[in-house]
């Protein structure tokens, strides 16, 4: 069985940066598993898989469906691979070249929306909210100690700290946060040549340290809006590989937008 496959750094304007994505179109959805051996596979922190949504967005439905799996298990959400899924229907002539957004049914999250912006792309997600919460066990493993902790239901965690430098130097205890979960540590604070700086550590997800999570910043984005005082900001992911955003709260919904690049296409081969 071949199947189409990319490579595509998502938030970035150049190869080597941003978020690593693989995306893969399928004619119709391969068993679970085989879904996450194959994401296993790429190494990424995650692979989107796209089929046709049978009704279409003039039936109430979506462009194409869409799921993400990390190398150890199938996820809710996940913004950079979709970001890329956007990239590349909007730019590919098999798909959709002379549109201008594209909508993505998925799962747990909802209808997604990609459409073309001015920085590349823009992608909405559900804003994700937090409140001022505990959890000694997870600070104790940072490495720091923030200035506050705000936590949601959703396993996402917000723990400000007073500048950049402090976030870069974090050394976190890895195999501690492994243990307490699948739970997103975002680890952010006022940035020196963005609004807003942060790392986001995913070990009981797979991912040490993610490049650039959507999805966390689906979460900083009515969190520093509140602070800022205003609807819009500028972001930075300062991971080895490093990822911009703009970041926009717009109702129940956190606008990110950033460019993508294509770095590889070929074919993904599968026996049986």
């Amino acid at each position: 069985m071949r199947l189409p496959y990319w490579h595509i750094d998502a938030f970035a304007d150049r190869p080597f940066a941003g978020n690593q994505a693989g995306v893969m179109v399928l004619d119709e959805w391969l068993p679970d598993d085989v879904l996450v051996a194959i994401a296993e596979e790429n190494k990424f922190a995650e692979t989107a898989f796209l089929v046709r949504d049978a009704s279409g967005p003039e039936n109430g439905g979506a462009d194409w469906e869409l799921r993400w799996c990390t190398p150890t298990y199938e996820i809710a959400l996940c913004g950079h691979a979709t970001l890329a899924s956007g990239h590349l229907m909007l730019s590919h002539a098999d798909y959709m070249p002379d549109a201008e957004r594209v909508t993505f049914r998925t799962r747990k999250s909802g209808v997604l929306e990609v459409r073309r912006a001015e920085a590349g792309y823009e992608l909405a997600l559900p804003a994700i909210r937090t409140e001022p919460g505990e959890w000694p066990e997870a600070v104790a493993l940072l490495g720091a100690e923030p200035q506050e902790v705000w936590l949601s239901p959703d396993r996402y965690g917000i723990y400000l700290f007073g500048s950049e430098e402090q976030v870069r130097a974090l050394d976190p205890e890895l195999r501690g946060l492994k243990a307490l979960g699948t739970d997103q540590f975002i680890c952010t604070a006022p940035g020196s040549e963005t609004d807003v700086a942060s790392r986001v550590f995913v070990p009981g997800g797979g991912v040490d340290e993610d490049s650039f999570t959507g999805s966390a910043h689906a979460a900083l984005t009515p969190f520093w809006a509140q602070r800022l005082g205003r609807d819009s900001f500028t972001a930075f992911q300062a991971s080895q590989r490093g990822g911009h955003a703009t970041c926009r709260l717009e109702g129940d919904r956190a606008w990110l937008g950033g460019p993508c690049v294509t770095v590889v296409e070929g074919s993904f081969y599968l026996d049986g």
